[in-house]
């Protein structure tokens, strides 16, 4: 299929489009929406505070068809941070509460309806968030990339991540859009989400039985979930890989 092309705006300038960005469905398992930072973010009130850095996607007839979210947050080191994704938001929040100056901006998500996908948007969208970092003086785009290829949770991110195919490019899909799109991977972000829940709440999220301590595999999870029946506890702690986009600013 051919690229598509997409009217790209960021959401400062399409607030009236905030009620319909919102309600576009999220392709993520229940599980994954339960990561607490993410509450710090994912609300009507924040999105608006960085609306300048959330893009909206529309086809020709004018539907949101994709939607993407970054947040500019002060790193205070040359490394990009272990916390990857969680450390974004909160380092984002925090800065932005507290007056500071932000010295990059890091991609969180990018959002494709499913009708859409297989378009090639998603090299797109990642060229206009770069652009959009560029706007505002960003150095780089940096993203904490969840490689969502990989299919064994028992194998180590370590090895997944920097694995390639013949051509050189990452086996990962989701990596390969953004080495193409001239993204650089630097390093992995070993504790990039981590979502705590009781053993009930595990299993409605779910629909496992989380009855035995120990590692449990959990559908579309990129690493084990650790049970501990005794106390009634599991937590998800989720590796994710920094990937560096230089904009030329």
């Amino acid at each position: 299929m051919g690229v598509m092309a997409l009217t790209i705006s960021v959401l400062a300038e399409r607030l009236d489009l905030l009620h319909e960005f919102l309600e576009m469905e999220s392709p993520w398992p229940t599980f994954m929406r339960q990561d607490p930072i993410g509450a710090l973010y994912y609300n009507a009130p924040t999105l608006t505070r960085f609306a300048e850095h959330i893009l909206v996607c529309q086809d020709d007839e004018g539907r949101i068809v994709a939607k993407a979210y970054s947040i500019p947050f002060r790193c205070e080191s040359d490394e990009l941070p272990d916390d990857g994704w969680d450390g974004a938001i909160r380092r984002g929040v925090r800065t932005s509460l507290d007056g500071g100056v932000p010295n990059t901006v890091a991609a969180l998500e990018i959002v494709i309806a499913p009708f859409m996908q297989g378009h090639g948007l998603s090299g797109q969208i990642v060229e206009a968030l770069r652009d959009n970092a560029k706007r505002h003086g960003y150095r780089e785009l940096v993203v904490p990339v969840r490689p969502n290829g990989k299919k064994d949770a028992r194998e180590p991110m370590s090895s997944y991540a920097f694995r390639t195919r013949d051509d050189g490019l990452p086996v990962d899909p989701w990596l390969r859009v953004h080495v193409r799109a001239g993204g650089r991977i630097d390093r992995l972000a070993p504790r990039a989400m981590v979502i705590p829940g009781t053993l009930a709440e595990w299993r409605d999220w779910t629909n496992l039985p989380f009855d035995q301590s120990g590692p449990v595999e959990v559908p579309q999870a990129l690493t084990l979930v650790h049970c501990d029946v005794d106390n009634g506890t599991a937590v998800y702690i989720e590796p994710n890989v920094w990937v560096r986009h230089r904009t030329g600013a």
